[in-house]
């Protein structure tokens, strides 16, 4: 685990492999960079993998007051400019979708392509769970202890089980807030609408949180989508189904 110095403040990074074009991979709102170490282990054996916290997750410094989710997809860039990524596939799941979508619509030209996993363009049920995110926030172990059944396909893995209680329970109240915003309160079709880059999209079939439908809502409105599912996989389809979410992920991106 590292922390790098960038425009935007000090990020935390943790980066594998070199060569080939970089694999940047964003992580969820109960979540930071730590999620994506099968990722970075398996796909820095052939290539640079990199990921990345958000500002106020993980080793980053503070979240700012009233960071949006574009602040946080500039934290991202600043991050790739102080690694000398000029472009990158970009891949998000559920908050990271949207900061992937986010970053496209800021810098286009630094988007080989966009990976989307069990995330949307706009959440029918969005105000609702915000709410309930920013009233369970002041503690984030009771939250994760009540919400981590919902999050994972059952029956869970013991030890992923564990980690994404005791991930989600280090965040700090102040970023998970930050980050409750800027993914459930998202509207980002027109944006959806006008990503020019290839582009594949991921679901768990047993996601309850942000369920198939939205993914291939999602599908339907970005013009050069794929779409796939990723059997008895709940949200955290990386975690849950490893060798899978790799294995199709690298397919798109080889191709």
């Amino acid at each position: 685990m590292a922390t790098i110095d960038t425009k935007a403040g000090r990020i935390g990074v943790e980066e594998r492999g070199s060569g080939g074009t970089a694999l940047v991979f964003l992580h969820g709102v109960g979540s930071d960079k730590s999620v994506w170490a099968p990722q970075l282990e398996h796909f820095g054996a052939s290539r640079r993998a990199v990921a990345f916290d958000y500002p106020g997750y993980g080793e980053s410094d503070p979240v700012p007051d009233g960071a949006s989710r574009d602040d946080f997809a500039a934290a991202i860039l600043a991050g790739m400019d102080s690694l000398d990524i000029s472009t990158a596939h970009i891949c998000g799941l559920s908050l990271g979708g949207v900061i992937a979508i986010a970053i496209h619509s800021a810098a286009p030209e630094r988007c080989q392509s966009l990976i989307l996993a069990d995330t949307f363009a706009v959440h029918p049920d969005g105000q609702e769970i915000y709410d309930r995110a920013v009233a369970a926030s002041a503690d984030l172990r009771k939250l994760a202890e009540a919400r981590v059944d919902v999050l994972l396909a059952q029956p869970a893995d013991p030890d992923v089980r564990t980690q994404v209680v005791e991930t989600m329970a280090a965040i700090d109240p102040a970023a998970y807030r930050a980050g409750a915003e800027a993914v459930w309160l998202a509207d980002q079709r027109d944006r959806a609408s006008a990503i020019d880059v290839p582009a594949l999209i991921l679901c768990g079939t047993e996601d309850k949180v942000t369920p198939p439908e939205l993914s291939n809502e999602l599908a339907g409105l970005v013009p050069r989508a794929r779409y796939a599912l990723i059997e008895r996989a709940g949200h955290l389809c990386n975690l849950e189904r490893p060798a899978e979410f790799n294995r199709i992920i690298g397919g798109f991106i080889n191709g």
